[in-house]
């Protein structure tokens, strides 16, 4: 499993945010279907339906972003030693990144947990986005994409590539014929 933008790719399966589990909301991208995973928003938005895919609160990367996770992870840390057998409070649920769905019908909104725990830098937030709108071209682009993405999710291992890479793969995907 591994983490390129804003999709997890998954022994070829391949998601927008994180791979869900149980009954949590997720996204997942087939070569037939947009689906909605999770309660309350399981559906199939079927390709040749789909006029446009747009994401939104997508956490992008920055210098306060980052600033922000280090004092949270220093106050969670100082309030577990303080307190016996810890705060009580647990971990709170990574944020959600919303994927508006437009057919015929209109816009339906789906929800996915973000993968990325300190957000995405903002080439991968924007690429991300620019393949997500590349899968609405038709067909063959859509099948093409999501083919490379799904053998390249087979092939991989070693978990999420560094930054670098995951820019470039992302920039392969949207060249692929």
């Amino acid at each position: 499993m591994a983490m390129v933008g804003l999709f997890w790719i998954a022994e070829g399966d391949v998601y927008v945010g994180a791979k869900p589990s149980g009954h949590a909301p997720g996204i997942r991208l087939t070569p037939e279907a947009v689906v909605g995973l999770g309660d309350g928003q399981s559906r199939l938005h079927l390709w040749e339906d789909v006029r446009s895919l747009t994401v939104s609160d997508v956490p992008v990367k920055t210098l306060l972003r980052q600033v922000g996770a280090v004092k949270d992870l220093a106050i969670g840390t100082v309030l577990e030693l303080a307190m016996a057998g810890g705060s009580g409070l647990g971990g709170e649920a990574p944020p959600l990144l919303t994927v508006a769905v437009e057919d015929a019908e209109g816009v339906r909104e789906l929800r996915a947990y973000v993968a990325a725990a300190r957000g995405y830098s903002p080439a991968e937030a924007d690429l991300s986005r620019e393949l997500l709108s590349r899968l609405t071209e038709g067909a063959a682009t859509l099948e093409t994409t999501l083919a490379a993405m799904a053998r390249w999710g087979r092939a991989r291992e070693g978990g999420t590539p560094r930054q670098g890479e995951r820019e470039a793969l992302l920039r392969e995907w949207l060249d692929a014929p």
